[in-house]
């Protein structure tokens, strides 16, 4: 009993993936909860309430739901056995066992129906903001992962219709239930941040093209639509897309929020260089680079946080 429960507490942690969604959700947030605390005369006390609230969101819709639905999905179609899995491919619970596929299956579909189930609530107590939150991370992780739209298996669909609104909504949430409004440097600082977590997202699929293309039905990630369509080196061009879009961003941050504008051009800037030189071929030094990624998106985050 107790090596059972020890390994389902493994695999829950391991199903977590931890480091990716501090680097990319927590970051987010963070992001937004910054400035409320340095610059604004709001409670400390609420602020506290508010980050505890989307912290723990985070946790439940990209730490479980989403990877629970990613997992069941890329399990079934046979990508993930086929990954190089080194940082890509799963958080393979199942493949080493911790949780049979049908309880992951089950777990998944069961906590998007209660989270749907909570957000019902609280429109008539008055939270609208909470519940139209959850709904799109429900969205998000659903439309990623499961059939019919399954938009993880479409090229630039996943990022578009998915990752990118969750991340963007995520973003916006600390200011809108602080506020009750979206300050301008709220859309910009989740707007930013959402983009350079799709830029690596871009690169953690790198490594599993091949596994992709023998998916059945065929994982056609924008990596591999772009390898199909142009070559092989064209494995780097949705996270350089990405990056440039980002990198544009500065225009818009403009003179008003200068440091910021700087901060941003400067790890864009070393983001682009290391994505063009990688070698794509090595699967140890792609996964290397998406893990300085993900220190940049941490960076950027902080950094967008405090210069507004």
């Amino acid at each position: 009993m107790a090596t059972r429960a020890l390994s389902i507490i493994q695999g829950s942690w391991q199903l977590l993936r931890m480091i990716a969604v501090a680097s990319s959700s927590f970051a987010t947030i963070i992001s937004t909860m910054l400035p409320l605390f340095l610059y604004y005369t709001l409670s400390p006390n609420n602020l506290l309430f508010i980050l505890l609230i989307l912290i723990t969101g985070a946790i439940f819709i990209h730490g479980l739901l989403t990877h629970l639905l990613n997992d069941v999905s890329d399990y079934k179609s046979g990508t993930d056995a086929l990954s190089p899995a080194i940082l890509s491919g799963g958080s393979r619970v199942t493949q080493d066992g911790m949780i049979s596929i049908e309880s992951m299956e089950k777990i998944g579909k069961w906590l998007a129906f209660y989270i749907i189930l909570i957000s019902i609530p609280l429109v008539y107590l008055g939270y609208y903001q909470l519940s139209i939150l959850l709904l799109i991370g429900v969205w998000a992780a659903a439309s990623y992962s499961l059939p019919p739209l399954q938009l993880s298996y479409r090229p630039f669909l996943g990022e578009i219709f998915s990752l990118f609104p969750a991340m963007v909504a995520l973003g916006l949430a600390g200011a809108w239930l602080a506020l009750d409004e979206v300050p301008v440097w709220a859309l910009q600082n989740a707007t930013i941040n959402a983009l350079i977590c799709v830029a690596w997202v871009m690169v953690h699929h790198i490594p599993d093209r091949e596994a992709d293309k023998q998916a059945h039905p065929t994982k056609q990630t924008s990596i591999v639509w772009s390898v199909e369509k142009f070559g092989e080196s064209f494995s780097r061009f949705p996270a350089l897309l990405y990056l440039l879009l980002t990198g544009l961003c500065v225009f818009w941050l403009g003179m008003e929020r200068l440091w910021a504008a700087l901060g941003v051009l400067v790890i864009v800037t070393a983001a682009i260089t290391l994505v063009a030189n990688m070698n794509i071929k090595d699967d140890q030094q792609v996964s290397t680079c998406e893990k300085i990624l993900l220190l940049f998106a941490v960076i950027t985050a902080v950094w967008l946080g405090v210069f507004i």
